[in-house]
């Protein structure tokens, strides 16, 4: 089951409501850089990459790049007033001390304890696990933007991940084209189910075991 770009967009959408004015916030790459062009322009927050920038704007314009401005995954970016530069070490160092608010990534599975694999499929070349494990750990909340089943139609969250892990219980919420999840004292809670998707879809797609939230919400 692949991933239409509208899919991608509604995800990165309801991604984008978790962020209130001043975060700092990492998006990793994929489904998360959609995220900021869901802010609204009220919303003023300071992005995170791991290269060096805090404070990085949205996509230039085609012919507008400055080929030394790029986030951690090499994309072109701009910059906010206020921005600043650093080296790599710098950069992590806010991650460690616990200074990012939120952190949007991508995942290949998440347990329902809120175990987080998303750095390496065994036997497959991976480009590195950049800043996914100190994000994980050291972020105040890790939200997992993905879809709700693989390419070849297995549920992505599950009892227990099968890949190895990039950090152990660091899921607070789970974000995909069904449903969301919270993940609260090891638990998962079904907060919300995307429509036309229906509660037995959900279960269907989910090896994990969840529990459903009193104010089940259903989001056109």
């Amino acid at each position: 089951m692949g991933m239409g770009v509208d899919v991608r967009q509604r995800i990165a959408k309801r991604a984008a409501q978790e962020i209130q004015n001043g975060m700092t916030v990492n998006l990793g790459i994929g489904i998360p850089t959609l995220v900021a062009n869901y802010l609204p322009s009220s919303i003023k927050v300071m992005f995170h990459a791991e290269n060096g920038i805090l404070g990085t704007g949205p996509s230039p314009q085609q012919g507008h790049e400055d080929a030394n401005l790029c986030n951690a995954g090499g994309y072109p970016v701009t910059i906010n007033p206020g921005a600043s530069y650093f080296d790599s070490a710098t950069a992590f160092g806010i991650i460690r001390k616990g200074l990012v608010d939120v952190t949007i990534l991508g995942a290949l599975e998440v347990s329902e304890t809120g175990d987080l694999a998303n750095w390496i499929v065994p036997g497959k070349k991976v480009p590195g696990m950049g800043g996914a494990i100190e994000l994980a750990q050291k972020t105040k909340k890790v939200i997992v933007l993905m879809n709700q089943v693989s390419k070849n139609g297995q549920s992505k969250i599950l009892k227990q991940c099968r890949l190895p892990l990039t950090a152990k219980g660091c899921v607070d919420l789970i974000i995909t084209e069904m449903a969301v999840f919270k993940v609260e004292s090891d638990k998962l809670i079904l907060s919300e189910i995307m429509e036309p998707y229906t509660l037995k879809e959900v279960r269907a797609s989910t090896e994990a075991d969840f529990e459903v939230a009193e104010t089940l919400l259903t989001v056109k």
